[in-house]
């Protein structure tokens, strides 16, 4: 498994961030440019879960959300993915600084293909500035 960790800070507030993340309405592949209408699929949802398909053509995932309001945090894990087998996933922190937000991430790949193990080779070095600059738009990144 390969395991990247970094952070971002949003002009959110932790609330804010949590209804970012965990919106899963229309808008959503308009919002996040990772993911496209076509690609997207809500399958179940709760009040603290949802079970979604998303992402593009070359890169989507099927994955259980769950969120607790409370510690300002959700946890995101894959079912199953085009590039990554099931138990990896993504989990979010959001600590208020001051006047901004401080969203700490975690990902976590398990690469079975062998496109998701190359990829899984570069995450350490391209994911975090390609993800931050992902997640700058929706999370209002700074």
């Amino acid at each position: 498994m390969t395991t990247i960790r970094f952070h971002l800070m949003s002009e959110l507030k932790p609330d804010e961030v949590m209804a970012v993340l965990t919106d899963f309405g229309p808008a959503r592949a308009e919002a996040w440019p990772t993911i496209d209408a076509d690609h997207f699929k809500v399958h179940e949802q709760g009040d603290t879960w949802a079970v979604v398909t998303e992402g593009t053509e070359s890169a989507w995932e099927r994955a259980r959300y769950e969120w607790d309001p409370d510690a300002h945090e959700v946890v995101i894990g894959t079912e199953e993915s085009k590039l990554f087998g099931a138990g990896g996933g993504w989990r979010f922190s959001m600590t208020p600084e001051g006047d901004l937000t401080r969203v700490d991430i975690e990902l976590t790949r398990n690469p079975t293909a062998l496109r998701g193990r190359l990829l899984a080779l570069l995450l350490p070095l391209a994911g975090p500035p390609s993800l931050r600059k992902s997640f700058k738009g929706p999370l209002r990144g700074v």
